[in-house]
């Protein structure tokens, strides 16, 4: 009778001991996964994710700003001119060269954030490029200097925190082109140098046709 109940408390304290462990076990377990990073989240299209569209670049010392494009159709006309140097009465509309374009008028602001002045001629915005990579270059300026202001501060000098400066051209656009940006460029290290050599700072701005 000793030696069974002997071995009944064994098998009793055996029992306990199990339980202990799997519990020890579960709460480890338990412990270790709440402790794991939970996973990134998957993106439901991450190979057609779309950009955000980018309306201000700072190139060096140089914030570019797009402040307006304007589609002006297929003509300029003459009682739209606002240089004063141009009698409107004499000067004849200026119209697209094809049927399949359109007038885009772009203003973009460069400001200064440096300490410094810079260099004239430093800068400028170029063309108009569209989604499937077709350049668009501005217009003659004499040929639509009738329609810009005058003087156009496009190149000019810029003073440290000053408003931001308009740069203005008129574009020739195909009407097919969608996703229209428009090339900012400064010389490297904002000099005149540099920019007429070609060593460029590039940047493409998006455009908001109105």
């Amino acid at each position: 009778m000793k030696f069974n109940k002997e071995r009944g408390q064994v098998s009793r304290l055996l029992l306990v001991l199990a339980i202990i462990v799997l519990v020890a076990a579960v709460i480890v377990y338990l412990v270790m996964k709440m402790a794991e990073k939970p996973p990134a989240p998957i993106s439901n299209d991450p190979i057609n994710t779309i950009p955000l569209p980018v309306y201000e670049q700072q190139l060096g010392s140089i914030r570019f700003i797009f402040e307006s494009a304007l589609d002006r159709g297929g003509v300029l006309r003459a009682s739209e001119i606002i240089n004063s140097q141009y009698n409107s009465s004499y000067q004849k509309d200026f119209l697209v060269s094809n049927s399949g374009a359109k007038l885009i008028q772009v203003t973009v602001g460069a400001q200064n954030k440096g300490t410094k002045n810079t260099e004239q001629n430093a800068w400028t915005i170029e063309n108009i490029v569209d989604s499937q990579g077709r350049e668009f270059v501005p217009l003659d300026v004499y040929a639509t200097a009738p329609w810009l202001p005058n003087p156009n501060l496009c190149g000019v000098l810029l003073k440290p925190a000053f408003d931001p400066t308009p740069c203005i051209k008129i574009y020739e656009v195909s009407k097919a082109s969608t996703g229209l940006k428009i090339r900012v460029e400064t010389g490297k290290d904002n000099t005149a140098n540099n920019f007429s050599a070609g060593k460029l700072d590039v940047f493409l701005l998006d455009l908001i046709i109105k």
